[in-house]
């Protein structure tokens, strides 16, 4: 899960714990900074440190209807929708 709470930042849920940072890039580019985490232990902590790389690695921001597409210079994209 991923939301804009305020201009200037994000917050969200990754797999275990929930985070909070800053996007300082104006739309259509991202730029994740100061990522900071809630600090519980849990199974998927190998997908959480994935999806929070993933997520500081992204540059790009497209909306498309209910979807918010994130890309980086190298292919990669991670998806939102709408309730996730």
């Amino acid at each position: 899960m991923l939301t804009f709470p305020a201009k200037g930042q994000i917050a969200g849920q990754a797999p275990c714990n929930s985070f909070h940072g800053k996007q300082s890039a104006p739309y259509p580019w991202f730029q994740v900074e100061q990522i900071a985490t809630t600090r519980r232990a849990c199974p998927e902590m190998k997908q959480e440190m994935q999806f929070l790389t993933s997520l500081a690695e992204m540059r790009e921001a497209e909306v498309s209807g209910s979807v918010l597409i994130l890309r980086n210079e190298n292919g990669g994209e991670m998806l939102f929708t709408v309730g996730d």
